[in-house]
């Protein structure tokens, strides 16, 4: 009877499509200028709420009864494009649309439609085209996404200068950060004061933070998706620019018009060579410096309307020298990533399409030190490769189902040393190379219930499985190592997995106002465990192993969101709360050792997160920009830490604001501005001191139990564009930029200076701040041709 009953159902919905003829439109919408496809594009019909996005790759597909219908599309900075179809066939439009010329003329053309967070299910999600990120003041002059993406809402940085990123109570390995699907595991340049993110080469940033879809996986915070540009098919484009620290050059052109094209980017820093003249001969560091430099490069070709490949790389490195020639001390650390990703997009027909994708990223840390006859290596680094395969589908105007599938490799390299003195090599006992499998499969319908109640809905399932080569040590009491267990290559030594669900749904009350809710769960293998507060090159990747167990959580999140004066503000609050289980940290009293397998000195526990988000954005005018605020609070627990009881994390920041403004004053002028305010971050410091057989001891806290001054920067910036840039193919622009205008003296640690002696009690012990950015002016030469 269940069967009968269930076969009714289906029949019912079979003879009703049947009942009415329907027929797709589908295509590609690109940029009319350079031939690049539009992330986020949204297609909407005249007079009727059903409306479709562009996905990742510029595809869309609608489905629509027979009939005329007049279709608009429309992109932020781009001309809407109108076009009509009596629609009684399938049939294939491809769409171009034409850049906005002037912020002016951008104000009219996307007044027609700009309501993506009202009607979208998603939350959280934030994209930021690459001149909006551009717009923003940058730190000495370099552009930086990973800043701007500090100023939202939800997002804190790890401190001054630092270019990593904290959202909602997660820690920085808890963010899924891809440059072209590859998997970056190392965001900064220079110890993270910059990321390696070169605006010339970047098309689209897109950020989650709450209601992660199925798609993704493998953290439990955040997503930030960022992708490359394709390369301009239309015409030869050259474009850079030179400024205080670094220097950039991009060139990008077709092979075939309309056909392929290319994009190679390239940035490099010359502190060193500016430095250089200034260190004299004699000096001890002479022969020392720093330098950064990165390449990214892009090739795509198109065979047919159904079928395109994408070639992309990222090789980037940090070189750090320092040389002592009075201690004949010689010191070199570089660092860095390489990406390698090749994408074949197919349309099987005008409702399926397919992605698939192969990706190669390495990242690499070394430390080479060399004292007269004595030499010391240092080395530590994770390699993936990876396989994905994502379909998009498009069965019915109502539903927009997407699945897939992933497989990675890892090679885990942990701090591996070793060593040599004249002919005598050492290798001391290291910790072991670990490898694992990690597979997943996921499915998702974004779904409109009604024209009020959307959904979107996905499964996800992942595995994660420790293979050999390894030995696995059983060791008593006092950690001596008495047997083991031999695992010979490919045999399993642990398998983890479990079911990610993701649920989203969005309530329209009117045309301007919605509420959405979302909960997701989330399982994350693969671990960054840090004995610092901020990032460094020196922390280390380890995978869940029979040790180790993967981190857990589940996010909830609810939201009221609402557009005024016709979408020219857009406003959001939203409120979440986060479990998380099998956190990672270091056991108190740890000392680096890299003699021994750094999993042996992990401690677990659990963390917790909540708080409230506001969001103002500005998105139309002359005048655009947006404020964000966040009240939350971020706890952890841990039965071996801080007597057992919580404490709060080190990134815990109970308010934290950003301002941000863009004016258009006229063609030749764009000014812009921006103000951030933090609570101090939160350190443990000594609060008892003692004289024992005349040393300076000292008691220290409970963890976290102080906090440092609070944060507060203003930051300001003017891009000249020259009138004689009307009309020619040579433009240029200088952008002048005062970072910390009025000279905060901002806390970056704090230590302690004692003076005097404990003998005869003149001895005085001072709290003392290190601040490491004053004001600080740039100036930058931008140009195009």
């Amino acid at each position: 009877m269940k069967y009968l009953f269930l076969l009714s159902i289906v029949s019912c919905i079979a003879l009703s499509s049947a009942a009415q003829s329907r027929h797709t439109v589908s295509g590609y919408i690109k940029d009319a200028a350079s031939g690049e496809t539009i992330i986020g594009a949204t297609i909407s019909i005249n007079g009727n709420s059903k409306a479709v996005s562009s996905n990742q790759y510029g595809f869309y597909s609608i489905t629509l009864t027979e009939g005329e219908y007049t279709f608009i599309s429309t992109h932020i900075g781009y001309q809407a494009t109108v076009f009509r179809t009596n629609l009684n066939k399938d049939t294939v439009i491809n769409i171009s649309l034409t850049p906005g010329v002037a912020l002016s003329e951008e104000v009219i053309v996307t007044a027609t439609k700009r309501e993506s967070n009202i009607r979208n299910a998603q939350m959280g999600k934030i994209t930021l085209p690459i001149e909006q990120i551009r717009s923003v003041p940058a730190f000495l002059g370099e552009v930086d996404l990973l800043k701007v993406v500090q100023l939202l809402p939800g997002v804190r940085n790890a401190g001054e200068g630092s270019a990593g990123i904290y959202v909602r109570g997660g820690g920085p390995d808890q963010n899924l950060i891809m440059l072209d699907d590859a998997v970056v595991y190392n965001t900064g340049h220079l110890f993270g004061f910059f990321s390696i993110f070169n605006a010339d080469a970047i098309k689209n940033v897109s950020l989650i933070k709450g209601g992660m879809p199925a798609q993704y996986g493998g953290r439990l915070s955040s997503v930030l998706d960022v992708s490359m540009k394709e390369g301009n098919n239309q015409k030869m484009q050259v474009e850079g620019g030179i400024g205080l620290i670094a220097s950039r050059f991009s060139i990008q052109g077709p092979i075939k018009k309309d056909k392929s094209s290319f994009i190679i980017s390239a940035r490099r820093t010359y502190v060193d060579a500016i430095a250089k003249p200034f260190v004299k001969k004699s000096s001890q560091f002479y022969g020392s410096g720093y330098y950064f430099y990165d390449l990214n490069a892009k090739f795509n070709y198109k065979f047919s309307e159904k079928d395109r490949i994408y070639l992309s790389g990222y090789f980037g490195r940090d070189v750090f020298d320092f040389k002592n020639s009075r201690q004949s001390l010689n010191v070199n650390i570089p660092w860095g990533n390489a990406t390698g990703t090749f994408r074949w997009n197919h349309v099987f027909n005008n409702k399926l399409f397919a992605n698939t994708t192969a990706v190669f990223n390495d990242y690499k840390f070394s430390f080479t030190g060399l004292q007269n006859n004595f030499q010391i290596k240092l080395a530590s680094g994770i390699r993936d490769f990876s396989l994905k395969q994502d379909f998009d589908f498009y069965p019915f105007s109502k539903h927009k189902l997407k699945f897939g599938g992933m497989y990675t490799y890892h090679r885990f390299t942990p701090s591996i040393i070793s060593g040599q003195q004249d002919t005598v090599v050492f290798n001391p006992l290291n910790a072991q190379v670990k490898f694992a499998h990690e597979v997943a499969a996921y499915v998702q319908d974004d779904w409109d219930i009604s024209s009020r109640l959307k959904a979107n809905i996905g499964l996800r399932y992942s595995a994660f499985q420790q293979v050999g080569p390894y030995k696995k040590y059983i060791t008593d009491a006092d950690g001596n190592r008495i047997d083991s267990t031999v695992y010979s290559g490919g045999k399993a030594v642990k398998t983890y997995g479990g079911f990610e669900p993701r649920l989203t749904l969005r309530y329209s009350i009117d045309e301007a106002t919605s509420v959405k809710a979302s909960v997701t769960r989330n399982l994350q293998y693969i671990h960054l465990v840090s004995n610092a507060g901020t990032t460094l090159p020196t922390d280390i990747w380890v995978p869940s192993t029979y040790k180790v167990k993967p981190q857990q959580s589940w996010l909830y999140a609810a939201g009221l969101f609402r557009n005024f004066k016709n979408n020219t503000y857009e406003t959001s609050i939203e409120f979440y709360y986060k479990q998380m289980q099998n956190q990672i940290e270091y056991r108190e009293g740890y000392t680096p050792n890299t003699l021994s397998d750094t999993e042996d000195d992990f401690v677990f526990g659990k963390g917790w997160s909540y708080g409230s988000e506001l969001f103002i954005n500005k998105v139309k005018g002359r005048f655009t920009g947006w404020i964000g605020y966040t009240f939350s609070y971020t706890w952890r627990k841990f039965p071996a830490l801080n007597a057992g009881n919580k404490y709060p994390a080190k990134y815990d920041r109970r308010n934290d604001m950003s301002i941000v403004a863009m004016y258009e004053l006229n063609k030749k002028w764009k000014l812009s501005g921006s103000f951030v305010y933090g609570t101090g971050n939160a350190a443990t410091l000594p609060q008892r001191f003692y004289i024992i057989g005349g040393v300076l001891s000292q008691e220290y806290s409970s963890i976290n139990q102080y906090r440092l001054p609070s944060y507060h920067r203003l930051d300001l910036s003017a891009v000249l564009t020259p009138k004689k840039n009307e009309n020619r193919k040579w433009k240029t622009e200088w952008v002048f930029s005062i970072y910390n205008v009025y000279s905060r003296q901002n806390p970056y640690f704090i230590y302690f200076d004692q003076s005097g002696s404990p003998y005869d009690g003149s001895l005085k012990v001072q709290a003392k701040q290190v601040s490491i950015f004053p004001v600080i002016p740039a100036v930058t030469w931008n140009f195009k041709f």
